[in-house]
């Protein structure tokens, strides 16, 4: 009987069957591979079954007869190994060592350009966070204009006495078709400028600012210019329910009745707000991940941080440039049930100044902050998820 057996019959030639070294959890045999498991070697069952304490071998051509059961064996001792990591010395002949896996799902998908990468991983995140916070926008623009109410809670009550909680989402479609390709042109162009720009490490600076600033700044004039008349679209649908039947409809009506130039009406001011907005921005986010990275002294952000630090950077580029947001409003509803026409941005902002002074530049500010603050917050947590999915290689993922 071998060391560590349990006889349970006469290990003899003459015997039934012996079974020897049946390991458990609880064996204290030291060098056991297999622990939990309930294997056991069977000397002898009957006359010429062999099957050793060794893993099973199906190429065995000793005489013996494959018990039925080897596959399953090899299989079990096979996730065993998996799951295990391989302590020998490194250098050692014949080593293999194993990579231990973690728990949990890990989606990844493989897409080699990285420009297309950065695009899916804009665009997803884009709409997203704006499906997210589609309430708070619809809330914010009537409050802008002063057309349901003149304080958040008015404007709620309104909508959902006249057409409840559709009417929140009301415009979202549009929202969704604005943002997706604009966050996904805005953030391949950031990251295409900053990659070029920033200095590689040991290198002096390229340019005398930041160039997170300068990345922001074009980001944000390239994506406007790409889906300003969406976004103008979507704020005439929110406002004129009546008035359009959907997306089509409202550009057509617009091209017919006002012509192609008011699709861009209000543009001067938005690029004059998105410049500042979108360099605040990204400046603060890059820093602020900086500044993480430095005090915890740790290179990956994990996903609330991310959504924490992102959100912080919104609150202070929108807070920054919210009276040109307001002034850009006012300009794209335009004339609409005897509104004043607005001449240029200027005039907008001393018109709104001089009639309601300067409460009437940060009139809505608190539902913009609740709504763009968890916005960028969502938006900068899905960018960076997609792009630990996105991969470039098989190595990746």
């Amino acid at each position: 009987m071998g060391k560590g057996g349990i006889q349970l019959f006469d290990d003899k030639m003459d015997g039934f069957f012996s079974v020897c070294n049946l390991d458990s959890q609880w064996s204290l045999m030291e060098g056991h591979p297999y622990p939990g498991g309930l294997f056991a070697s069977i000397g002898q069952i009957g006359m010429g079954f062999g099957v050793s304490s060794s893993p099973p071998n199906p190429r065995d051509n000793s005489g013996g007869i494959k018990s039925p059961f080897t596959d399953l064996y090899e299989k079990y001792v096979s996730f065993q190994e998996e799951s295990r990591l391989d302590e020998s010395p490194e250098g050692e002949e014949g080593t293999v060592k194993m990579k231990k896996k973690k728990a949990g799902l890990k989606l990844k998908i493989k897409i080699s350009n990285p420009s297309l990468r950065r695009l899916i991983s804009g665009g997803i995140a884009g709409a997203v966070s704006r499906t997210a916070v589609a309430p708070l926008e619809t809330i914010r623009t009537h409050l802008m204009v002063g057309s349901r109410g003149n304080s958040t809670t008015e404007v709620f009550h309104n909508i959902m006495k006249h057409d409840g909680w559709k009417g929140l989402f009301r415009g979202n479609l549009v929202n969704v078709i604005r943002v997706a390709p604009s966050k996904a042109i805005e953030l391949f162009a950031f990251d295409t400028v900053n990659k070029n720009l920033s200095p590689k490490p040991g290198e002096k600076p390229k340019i005398p600012i930041p160039a997170s600033l300068v990345a922001g700044a074009c980001a944000g004039v390239s994506s406007t210019l790409c889906t300003y008349p969406l976004e103008l679209v979507k704020t005439r649908l929110t406002i004129e329910k009546d008035v359009y039947n959907g997306i089509l409809d409202a550009f057509v009506k617009i091209l017919r009745s006002e012509g192609p130039g008011e699709l861009y009406r209000g543009l001067a001011p938005s690029l004059i707000g998105v410049i500042p907005y979108a360099s605040t921005n990204y400046f603060a986010y890059d820093s602020l991940k900086k500044a993480y990275r430095k005090v915890f002294k740790q290179e990956k952000i994990g996903n609330i941080e991310t959504l924490l630090i992102g959100s912080l950077a919104g609150a202070i580029s929108s807070s920054a440039t919210f009276p040109l947001e307001v002034a850009r409003k006012h300009m794209q509803v335009g004339a609409l049930h005897g509104r004043q026409v607005y001449k240029n941005v200027f005039h907008a902002l001393s018109s709104i100044l001089e009639q309601e002074g300067i409460q009437g530049l940060y009139k809505g500010l608190g539902p913009s902050c609740l709504k763009l603050v968890p916005a960028a917050g969502i938006s900068f947590m899905c960018y960076e998820a997609m792009k630990r999915i996105l991969v470039e290689d098989d190595e990746e993922s």
